[in-house]
């Protein structure tokens, strides 16, 4: 049966232009559409009366769904394909979207937030291994372009929902105007989906090992400094710089604005640069960022060491997902899975991680710390291939 399927894969067309345009669009409807579930969180924290504490239960739900999903999905992708994965998990997290912001049951909002995560995660998954596939067939990078779109549709989100949300328009309006938007550019994407996967050999669920583990590795190091500049990076600049609240994003905003400047050079920077150098200089340069936010006594600089943060480390992952596509050790549809999950566990325990370490050391200690990792991950990309 095995066989069968790799001669039908075999027998598909080569991933062109087409494939690659549809691959930027899922990329990003997948930032569009998270980002601003990122922007309704509030409202939904009015609905359910829900404590802080409450809430960060409710939200590691969507981030737990995620996890369920991610180490299955190469298995789904290779039987039903890509393109059927995708359509039908974007086509779900849409609906459930608006959903979302009118639950007021907290135990409903956790089923609905396990599915909303559960489908975001194979979305997210299915979109990885189709760029693996379509960046194979090109003669240069790419990888960098399609998760700079990803970025690009995390801006467009939150500033089109907090845009809609500005006007007047209720929450729920503004989901259901949301969702609709990311199913229209899913139709106008469909035919650039790619109907197969590289079938995987071996268990249903992705256990990373050998040279994908180290790529996972470094995916959760990066991971992990991003979530500590979205989960920490405005406390700390309101707490050791005395920035106002209500600028307190300031530090994520530079983060954000230079990974995804970054992202959308990167191809470019990797063809000129090479994908080795790549990863050990932004490796160290995202390190050196650290640096310069925790020690330095100026805010202007403390923002700045953020944005070096986010020009550092915007093409790592990138670049690692590339790998997944010259390594032998596992198939690209169960080891992009792998990685994934390690990469998301970074986002998700690392902020508690970093509370833990602030609470017992101090914010800027635990912040340094990720400084140190990043300094490591600089030389162990070194024995990664990229």
């Amino acid at each position: 049966m095995q066989s069968t399927q790799q001669v039908n894969i075999n027998t598909h067309p080569i991933p062109a232009k087409k494939e690659q345009v549809s691959t930027r669009i899922i990329f990003f409807i997948a930032g569009f559409v998270t980002a601003a579930w990122a922007a309704i969180v509030p409202y939904v924290k009015v609905n359910t009366a829900a404590n802080d504490a409450t809430l960060g239960m409710l939200l590691l739900c969507f981030g737990g769904g995620a996890l369920i999903a991610m180490p299955v999905t190469g298995a789904l992708a290779a039987k039903y394909g890509c393109r059927r994965l995708m359509v039908i998990s974007t086509i779900a997290f849409c609906l459930l979207f608006p959903i979302l912001s009118v639950l007021s049951q907290i135990n409903l909002l956790v089923i609905g937030l396990l599915l909303f995560g559960i489908f975001i995660g194979l979305t997210d998954c299915a979109m990885n291994v189709q760029a693996v596939i379509v960046e194979k067939s090109s003669d240069r990078p790419i990888m960098s372009g399609f998760h700079g779109f990803y970025s690009v549709g995390g801006i467009a989100g939150a500033g089109t929902m907090s845009l809609i949300l500005l006007l007047g328009v209720s929450a729920t309006l503004a989901s259901i105007f949301i969702s609709i938007i990311a199913l229209v550019l899913l139709m106008v994407c469909y035919n650039g989906l790619i109907p197969y996967a590289n079938a995987p050999t071996g268990p249903l669920i992705a256990i990373p090992k050998g040279i994908v583990l180290v790529i996972g590795v470094v995916c959760f190091a990066i991971f992990l400094a991003e979530g500590a500049v979205l989960d920490w990076g405005a406390v700390f600049l309101i707490e050791h710089h005395g920035l106002k609240e209500t600028l307190g994003g300031l530090g994520f905003a530079a983060f954000a604005t230079m990974m995804t400047v970054g992202r959308l050079l990167g191809d470019k920077i990797v063809m000129r640069v090479g994908s080795a150098r790549v990863v050990f200089l932004g490796a160290l340069l995202a390190c050196l960022g650290f640096i310069i936010a925790v020690l330095s006594p100026y805010l202007v600089l403390a923002i700045i060491g953020f944005a070096l943060v986010g020009a550092g480390s915007s093409n790592i992952v990138p670049v690692m997902f590339s790998a997944v596509g010259k390594q032998k050790t596992m198939p690209e549809a169960l080891a992009v899975p792998a990685i994934s999950t390690l990469g998301y566990l970074g986002i998700l325990a690392g902020p508690a991680v970093i509370g833990f370490v602030a609470f017992q050391l101090s914010l800027a200690t635990a912040l340094l710390i990720i400084s140190a990792l990043l300094a490591v991950i600089a030389f162990v990309t070194r024995f990664i291939r990229v």
